[in-house]
């Protein structure tokens, strides 16, 4: 399965203004935990990571494990 970025999706749901408030919060929540669903993909990745490919992207292992332990919630 292919990942795609929601980035840009995100930012357009994010910035609707003129939306009733229950519309308001299933988008704000839905925002949120796409957010928090895409960290945790990518910080279990990052974990399973070999240290060559850590090299490419300009880690090292302590900073790729201190990225990788942080909790989903946490930006």
């Amino acid at each position: 399965m292919a990942q795609t970025s929601h980035a840009p999706h995100l930012a357009f749901l994010s910035a609707e203004a003129h939306l009733a408030p229950l519309p308001a919060f299933a988008v704000f929540a839905a925002v949120i935990l796409t957010k928090w669903s895409t960290r945790h993909r990518t910080r279990r990745a990052l974990a399973r990571l070999e240290p060559h490919l850590l090299r490419d992207i300009g880690l090292d292992s302590l900073a790729a494990r201190h990225e990788a332990s942080r909790m989903f919630w946490q930006g």
